[in-house]
């Protein structure tokens, strides 16, 4: 890369949701990295804290973005976190879900939080919108790519982003208010399962898990294990869906070992500061996240306690010299 001798405040590596958040300039989006397609679930329901009240401040920033564009065990924690923080919520037995959610099968045992506030955010659209407005930071934008390290211990996921024929036309569309969901835990496979209604393609439900892989082996495996895991879904839970994807697209995106994001300075160079890690839930709250490293970068102080997504974390016992990149 030629190297420049322009001075900038702040330079942006990386133009996906976060990284457009708070940048001024912009490449037109592609599809190797964890922004492109679509759609992406929206939601508040989290066990943890920090994530549900980082959230609430995002649903006003994308409202805002709206305006300005014109367009198990865990379960039990969602519950009560979604409870503590005030989050309208209702719970459904299998036999009230069904009255309310028709050509869906709940496993016998299993019930329903609805989170009255989730929906269906338009990650395409709302990337483009991000870049056009450019509300969040003025910056200037560094075409570069960016690793976190391994021994931050993180790793890569695959998804098989499957779409699935609906039987009848419109039986799970975003018309018939049928909903995003996340299935926890469930009997066919080691992950969640997550879907979204009919939309983004006429008559095909998205319906999806994960797979962890390599970078150099996107585009190599020919293991169609985890689709197998959603054919069996399909077939047990939606009986309104022909159990054979219609449409198959992959994506990737880089996980953290605890799930949480990495926003942070990084810990040799003190002036660099590092969004990473989104681990496949980052979207929803790109925002807010591009108000955070905003914050970071113009030496503010973050609006939110940033403690749970310090690099530190990964490494406790590791002190580091600190140092600027010039």
């Amino acid at each position: 890369m030629e190297m420049s001798s322009e001075i900038y405040d702040c330079i942006v590596i990386g133009a996906g949701i976060q990284g457009s958040a708070g940048q001024k300039q912009f490449v037109l989006p592609h599809s190797r990295g964890s922004s492109h397609g679509q759609t992406r679930v929206i939601r508040k329901t989290y066990e943890e804290d920090f994530y549900v009240q980082m959230m609430q401040e995002s649903y006003e920033l994308w409202a805002q973005l709206e305006r300005e564009a014109g367009n198990g065990e865990g379960f039990s924690h969602l519950k009560a976190t979604m409870q503590r923080h005030k989050i309208p919520t209702v719970f459904l037995e299998k036999q009230e879900f069904s009255q309310h959610i028709p050509n869906v099968n709940l496993t016998d045992g299993n019930g329903a939080l609805i989170d009255t506030h989730a929906g269906v955010l338009y990650a395409d659209r709302a990337l483009r919108a991000v870049q056009v407005n450019k509300i969040w930071l003025q910056t200037s934008l560094l075409k570069a790519p960016f690793t976190l390290s391994r021994e931050y211990g993180h790793f890569l996921v695959k998804i098989n982003v499957c779409y699935w024929k609906e039987k009848i036309p419109g039986t799970y569309s975003v018309g018939q208010r049928f909903p995003c969901f996340i299935e926890m835990e469930s009997k066919e496979g080691e992950y969640d399962i997550y879907g979204l209604p009919s939309n983004e393609y006429p008559g095909l439900m998205k319906v999806s898990d994960r797979r962890d892989t390599e970078p150099d082996e996107r585009d190599k495996q020919t293991d169609r294990g985890d689709i197998d895991i959603l054919v069996r879904y399909v077939t047990r839970c939606l009986p309104g869906l022909v159990p054979v994807p219609a449409v198959v697209e992959s994506c990737m995106y880089m996980v953290t070992p605890d799930r949480n994001f990495v926003l942070d300075s990084h810990s040799t160079y003190g002036n660099t500061i590092i969004g990473a890690g989104f681990s496949g839930h980052g979207l929803k709250f790109g925002p807010i996240i591009g108000k955070l490293l905003s914050q970071l970068a113009m030496g503010q102080v973050p609006s939110y306690d940033l403690s749970p997504f310090r690099i530190q974390r990964f490494m406790p016992d590791r002190h580091f010299e600190s140092k600027s990149i010039q």
